[in-house]
């Protein structure tokens, strides 16, 4: 039997990890301690000043305990710290450490010269214009409406 064609969704992911496996492998050879994909996308989401593990797990499509146990790894291998959120007695706020800013200084080095092996294997147009695609305002998602399959009785 063969393969049905890969749908964008699947290619989408499929490039995703692409980079997820290769700046993980980078950061590793560089010496660096080894993070899992969750970890790397707690750096991806997360802002300047630090955010909540609520709004971590809403930015990454996460459960929160799965934010939660991905950061509470970050805490303990010193990338990551917990502090009072200002606007909130409640709340708590992740944000870097210093080692936490420098492996994610590292990171986006890595990330960088990836991108320029990419523009080498498919040209820099294509990779222009894969930017400039993904970087386009796409809309709310649509809800459609599948046209039934005639083919069935």
């Amino acid at each position: 039997m063969t393969q049905p064609a890969r749908n964008l969704p699947q290619r989408l992911a499929e490039a995703r990890r692409w980079f997820d496996d290769g700046l993980l492998a980078s950061m590793e050879r560089a010496g660096e301690r080894p993070l899992t994909i969750a970890q790397a996308w707690v750096f991806a989401t997360l802002d300047d000043t630090g955010t909540t593990v609520s709004e971590l797990a809403r930015r990454m499509g996460v459960t929160r305990q799965s934010a939660h146990q991905a950061v509470h790894g970050l805490i303990a291998a010193g990338l990551m710290e917990q502090v009072p959120d200002p606007s909130s007695a409640r709340a708590r706020l992740i944000r870097t450490t210093e080692e936490g800013r420098r492996a994610h200084e590292l990171a986006q080095r890595c990330i960088a010269v990836m991108e320029g092996v990419l523009a080498g294997r498919l040209g820099e147009p294509a990779v222009a214009a894969l930017r400039a695609a993904l970087e386009t305002p796409w809309g709310d998602p649509p809800i459609v409406t599948v046209p039934p399959d005639r083919q069935k009785p």
